[in-house]
């Protein structure tokens, strides 16, 4: 009887353990450490990529002063903040950026870019979820979009990319600007995109010009000296392609090649590690990169699929301040289980901001020698997979998708009517921008003529009609695609500004005004297109329109992650037990 009473209690706390473990397990997960991969975080809502943001500073003045006077030390200050209208106290707030916090700081601009740590005065206070974000300066672009449509371009294509929006800021009530708010790439954009049992993120770079190392040169951020070869006809100061490197040139491991076995060799890889790492966490990505380089086991060393999207988005953008050329920075590089993937970071630069030479040579920069200064067996992390036919072609293929589908000319040019529609009037009252208003009038204009140039050349390279190498054009430069009259620098350069050379705060008043009746750029003379796409029959307008901009994403995740199957394995091996014995007691008592 008393072993009857026994097997009968313990049958039972089973069950109900089984019962309490399942109920938590299925309706608040929280309480055990799960987050589905595919769960939205509450601040996705913030981020609105055809809404502003509003961005309310209220700091004491004093210290504001201070702060922008040593911004180069990218010490935080304290700062209470309004988002959207949501109030928040104590956050953190400095100064950020290597190149462009330089450059600024060497101007008569106070327009930096911001990193806000909401938790770094309060432990646990977050904005909706979201721990910090960082507010861009839109530096060197004249047409403020270049970083939001990379962006977008890299999302639309499948890559895993921060969250973006526009913000309007205020400080202390009065405007500061018009900036692009991005979600930083650390804890909550990891567990968004791949899970809670996400891996390791670093963000290798092999310069650092800012940090607390002091004030920098007096000619740091200025427009580089022309090396030998450049052409002095050019309008804005770049080197021809595969000229020089220029600061984070050199030998690191940045460039994702392997050294040797020593952890103590990559640096610049682990000491920008975003996440506590181990010395076995180490190892594997050592190891990872010697078969990279070795093109050993690539399909499960690379993200093959992501990695080839992530270049063809960058290579078609003619973003070479990345790991494309002697820079090798601007991307971070994700981890897991020994399979490496890059994510996009920093594009101000992209649409052939840097680096690109003339304007023909950025509207052909090709597609299969793509990078600047260096030699594409440097970048292994390209270089190996177009090495292999079925990549290559894989590429081509994603590449030919970006200039019919979402550069295609109708859909792209509604696109950039669509934004101007929603920060023109903001453009026209920025009172510390970079660019006068009719300034980024004339840049919309150029960089629609761009991207209809570009997107030819990439469908004329793709499919045979344009050389797609550095030596093929160099050898055919009448099969190229003729620029015209294209001027890069209207788009925006480096150090470039209003007439003063580099702008800072607009006097009282200056600010100049958009049209009442209608911010959007003119349209086309004639509706005419602006270019016919190389021996490729064009795709149906509206349907190409209706698919060109909306959300679509290529990544996989599994529903439930490893630590989920885990504890619903545990529930069901709970449960399992009890019945087991429940059957074995009724049968002995029968």
């Amino acid at each position: 009887m008393i072993e009857s009473r026994r097997i009968t209690a313990v049958v039972a706390a089973l069950t109900l353990a089984a019962c309490l473990f399942t109920g938590v397990f299925m309706f608040w997960p929280q309480a055990l450490g799960v987050v589905a991969s595919s769960s939205q975080p509450d601040y996705l809502s913030l981020f609105d990529p055809l809404s502003m943001m509003t961005v309310d500073i209220t700091v004491e003045e004093k210290e504001w002063e201070e702060m922008l006077e040593n911004a180069i030390d990218e010490e935080y200050i304290s700062c209470d903040v309004s988002v959207n209208g949501e109030d928040y106290f104590s956050v953190g707030i400095r100064p950020k950026g290597n190149s462009s916090l330089s450059t600024v700081y060497n101007s008569d601009s106070d327009r930096y870019s911001f990193k806000l740590e909401f938790d770094h005065y309060q432990q646990g206070q977050t904005c909706q979820g979201l721990d910090k974000f960082v507010l861009n300066n839109i530096q060197a672009d004249a047409t403020y979009l270049k970083e939001y449509l990379s962006y977008d371009l890299m999302s639309q294509m499948g890559v895993p990319s921060p969250l973006y929006c526009f913000a309007w800021i205020t400080v202390n009530g009065q405007p500061w600007g018009l900036y692009l708010a991005v979600e930083s790439l650390e804890e909550s954009f990891a567990q968004r995109n791949f899970g809670a049992s996400y891996g390791r993120l670093y963000k290798p770079d092999s310069m650092q010009m800012g940090g607390g190392g002091g004030k920098p040169p007096e000619n740091m951020g200025e427009t580089p000296q022309a090396p030998e070869g450049f052409d002095p006809g050019q309008e804005e100061l770049q080197p021809q392609r595969g000229g020089f490197g220029g600061p984070g040139g050199g030998s690191s491991s940045a460039d994702l090649q392997y050294i040797d076995g020593d952890t103590g060799s990559y640096s610049e890889i682990f000491d920008s590690a975003v996440f506590d790492i181990t010395e076995s966490d180490k190892l594997q990505l050592v190891e990872s990169l010697r078969k990279l380089s070795a093109g050993e086991d690539l399909e499960n060393t690379v993200d093959i699929d992501e990695a080839l999207r992530y270049f063809a988005c960058n290579v078609a953008l003619v973003n070479l301040d990345s790991y494309l050329s002697s820079m090798k920075h601007n991307y971070y590089l994700y981890e897991k289980d020994g399979k490496l993937s890059m994510l996009p970071w920093d594009y101000n630069l992209s649409f052939a901001g840097f680096q690109s030479g003339d304007a023909e040579q950025a509207v052909n920069y090709p597609i299969d020698t793509a990078v600047s200064g260096v030699q594409l067996e440097e970048r292994p992390m390209l270089g190996k997979l177009l090495e292999n036919e079925t990549y290559l072609a894989k590429y081509h293929e994603y590449l030919a998708e970006i200039a019919e589908t979402y550069w295609n000319d109708a859909a792209f040019e509604q696109k950039i009517r669509q934004l101007d529609q929603l920060i023109g009037s903001y453009v026209a009252q920025d009172p510390t921008a970079f660019y006068e208003y009719d300034q980024y009038q004339a840049a919309l204009e150029t960089l629609l003529s761009f991207v209809s140039l570009r997107s030819q050349s990439i469908l004329g390279q793709v499919y045979g009609q344009v050389p797609s190498t550095e030596e093929g054009q160099r050898q055919n430069p009448e099969a190229l695609i003729d620029a015209g009259e294209l001027q890069l620098s209207l788009m925006g350069q480096q150090g470039g500004g209003r007439e003063s050379g580099f702008g800072g705060r607009k006097e009282e008043g200056r600010a100049q005004q958009a049209p009442q009746e209608e911010t959007g750029l003119p349209p086309l003379e004639g509706g005419e297109e602006r270019g016919a796409r190389p021996n490729r029959p064009r795709q149906d307008e509206e349907a190409a329109s209706a698919g060109a901009f909306g959300p679509r994403s290529r990544q996989t995740q599994p529903d439930l992650d490893r630590q989920t199957l885990i504890l619903l394995a545990a529930s069901v091996l709970i449960l399992a037990s009890a019945l087991l014995l429940a059957g074995r007691f009724r049968r002995r008592k029968i």
